[in-house]
């Protein structure tokens, strides 16, 4: 069982990893907090707090309107099935669970639960499948080991995979698996990323080494710009990402009819040892064709989609498509909750249409890094087009909406997919939502202020909120209030009136327990699992607090050695309390010998910054290390003062510059506070009987 207490543990932080400890600047590494327990389940109902009669009525108009006499996806999610996976439990190598479906076998039990949303109990239905599957002869996936699939392609000498998953043990359980039944005992010849998100590299060295990778038995094929955003779009905001992923994937919540029941795209995350093995080729050009260990294969490059980098791969001789996330049984996010750029709908629905076109004229099969294929050039044609409006539609239709005037606070409750494609399952909501991706789209043309004067500088909620209360008559009418709204089932407003209380009274637990309520409500109505996690897990929070634990280990070394130092550089300027900073002013110099970089960092005026490619004249400190040194540093294998020490760095000037430069340091911690009142508590048992997912550093979905 994956308690609570391991999850923390095991959630690493890009933005921790290069956390500063001890007196040296370049101390990196975790900043680990004093074990302490984690809370019990406090005011967590084991089973939740029944349905309300409005929350069934929802549920039950969703039975009764949406398509479930359409069961394709049930055909072809089963259709090829060579051999489940023996194991529901995948253990890592430290001896704690990577990898648990026991967890899901509530979802086969009954037809339905009065507290999750029927089209969501479907979706994680599906997302259990759980073995090894033949795509069509010389294309395999195991499903269901990770919330990615891994895909093997027969080459001429060996097996070619596709995006290996999180984990490497979960890789290793689905590589025993593949090559028992169908491998033939052959070499893994090729790997290809698809694309940036690390559910599609973390696992790479479940399947190969760095030894055969420089043997050259083994290509490592990815996009363009690859390794620079698989490391940067996580690291600025990582800590601040990495705390919002305790809602949007419910990372609290046990995995139950009453709280979390999978993540749409796939059942969750696995919790195993995640690496990088940096590609030996990329592709670069638009499309480019190539054979990868004797199979032609033209990729397509779609930047700027559902990933930074990303690319589809046609295989022509086999008529097969991949398209990577691109194409999903979900409409995706074009604004992900545990927050990311804005994504493009419009430049993902183009390349979705150039693939239709290119492609999906000839295609006979398509299949992707999530979910199950799609078999026939009409089913085919018909998703791709589905998808294609899907995305289209939403910029279009929310910039219509905007140009006549409708707001950023208002356009969730504005914009509706068009009917024709909410008929369409692989066009539901199960990782973006309607709502939260409509107010994307307006967020990425117009930004966050609505354009009405009174929202421009407003005041911070906790200091607007003792007014409305005041105004309001006090606190035991608002609850009295927010009481009434609950019992009839008007939760949102119910929720406005609540959080205002919540704001101003942090303390008011009779308040924090009736907004749970609310919360709860409006959890168990939601279609998408981001929506629901997010609503249960701020009820977890306001009944229990936020859970107290060790902080996370480091990023994987492999992510930490694919950073670059500018980014690494740029990572410790956002680091810095310039309020600690006074009137501090230096220049130091960094040179790193074994790769030719030197940069000039400037303290001043209480901002951190560097530059590639100079030097100061007349630096204060010049420091000279390599790169490869710099690494060990940065991981937190050893420190940079002692590096100086021994002689493996050398400083010329003021080193004492270091230490004065570390007192303005913060260590960013991954709990903090959310709701008011919610505080991390410490003195509860330290043990808790919920399962519970792990979300790694590298998703971002």
């Amino acid at each position: 069982m994956t308690t609570r207490r391991d999850l923390i543990k095991s959630i690493p932080s890009l933005g921790a990893a290069f956390a500063l400890a001890g007196d040296g600047i370049f101390e990196a590494g975790m900043a680990r907090a004093e074990a302490a327990p984690l809370p019990a389940p406090g005011h967590f109902h084991p089973k939740g707090k029944a349905p309300s009669k409005f929350t069934l009525d929802v549920l039950k108009h969703a039975r009764d309107t949406l398509p479930f006499d359409d069961v394709r996806d049930f055909e072809e999610q089963k259709k090829g099935l060579i051999a489940p996976m023996p194991e529901l439990k995948i253990m890592a190598a430290d001896g704690h669970v990577a990898w648990d479906m026991e967890r899901f076998k509530f979802l086969d039990e009954r037809d339905s639960y009065d507290s999750v949303h029927p089209s969501l109990l479907r979706q994680s239905k599906l997302n259990n499948n759980y073995g090894l599957y033949e795509v069509i002869p010389g294309i395999y996936q195991v499903r269901g080991a990770d919330l990615s699939d891994l895909t093997f392609v027969r080459g001429k000498t060996g097996w070619i995979v596709f995006d290996p998953l999180v984990s490497a043990e979960t890789v290793r359980a689905a590589l025993d698996l593949f090559q028992k039944h169908v491998g033939q005992g052959l070499p893994v010849t090729a790997v290809i990323y698809s694309h940036t998100h690390g559910d599609h590299w973390g696992g790479v060295r479940g399947l190969i080494s760095d030894e055969d990778v420089r043997a050259g038995k083994v290509e490592v094929i990815a996009p363009g710009g690859f390794m620079q955003f698989a490391v940067s779009e996580n690291v600025f905001a990582g800590n601040a990402m990495n705390r919002r992923l305790f809602y949007q994937y419910g990372v609290l919540l046990p995995a139950s009819p009453y709280g979390y029941v999978g993540q749409g795209l796939g059942q969750g995350v696995s919790s195993g040892t995640s690496g990088l093995i940096a590609p030996t080729r990329l592709v670069e050009r638009p499309i480019e064709e190539f054979e990868v260990d004797g199979v032609r294969m033209v990729f397509q490059n779609t930047p700027n989609t559902e990933a930074p980098r990303e690319m589809n791969t046609y295989i022509p001789d086999m008529k097969a498509l991949w398209t990577a996330e691109n194409v999903t049984a979900t409409l995706h996010n074009i604004y992900t909750l545990r927050g990311a750029p804005v994504r493009d709908p419009l430049n993902w629905s183009k390349y979705i249409n150039e693939a239709l076109y290119r492609y999906g004229q000839e295609a006979e099969v398509m299949f992707a890094s999530h979910h199950w294929p799609r078999w026939g050039n009409a089913r085919i044609q018909e998703v791709l087009r589905a998808q294609r409006d899907l995305y289209a539609n939403m910029n279009n239709q929310v910039l219509h909406f905007a140009n006549q005037g409708v707001t950023i606070n208002q356009i969730h409750n504005v914009y509706e997919v068009p009917k024709s494609l909410q008929t369409k399952w692989y066009c539901r909501g199960y990782h973006g939502s309607p709502q939260h991706n409509s107010r994307g789209v307006v967020q990425r043309y117009l930004g966050f202020w609505d354009c009405n004067p009174a929202t421009l500088i407003p005041l911070s909620p906790a200091d607007s909120a003792p007014l409305y209360v005041e105004m309001m008559g006090g606190a035991a009418k608002i609850v009295a209030r927010g009481r009434e709204l609950h019992d009839q089932g008007q939760y949102l407003l119910a929720s406005d009136i609540m959080n205002k209380l919540v704001q101003a009274q942090p303390d008011n637990q009779e308040a924090k327990d009736l907004l749970a309520d609310i919360f709860e409500q409006i959890g168990y109505q939601q279609e998408n699992p981001g929506l629901r996690n997010s609503f249960l897990a701020g009820a977890y929070e306001l009944r229990s607090g936020i859970p107290q634990g060790q902080s996370a280990d480091s990023a994987s070394p492999d992510v930490i050695r694919a950073m670059s130092t500018e980014l690494f550089l740029d990572f410790l300027a956002i680091r810095m309390d310039s309020r600690k900073a006074g009137d501090l002013r230096f220049t130091v110099n960094l040179v790193t010998p074994d790769n030719g970089e030197k940069f000039v960092i400037e303290l001043e005026n209480a901002t951190l910054t560097n530059i590639k490619g100079f030097q100061a004249p007349k630096p204060d400190l010049t420091l000279t290390i390599s790169r490869s040194d710099l690494e060990k540093t940065m991981t937190g294998a050893k420190p940079l003062e002692a590096q100086i020490k021994d002689g493996t760095a050398r400083a010329e000037g003021d080193v004492g510059l270091l230490k004065k430069l570390a007192v303005a340091m913060v260590n960013f911690d991954p709990r903090f506070e959310i709701l008011p009142g919610t505080k991390a508590r410490t003195s509860l048992p330290p043990e808790d009987p919920f399962e519970a997912d792990d979300i790694r550093h590298v998703i971002a979905e």
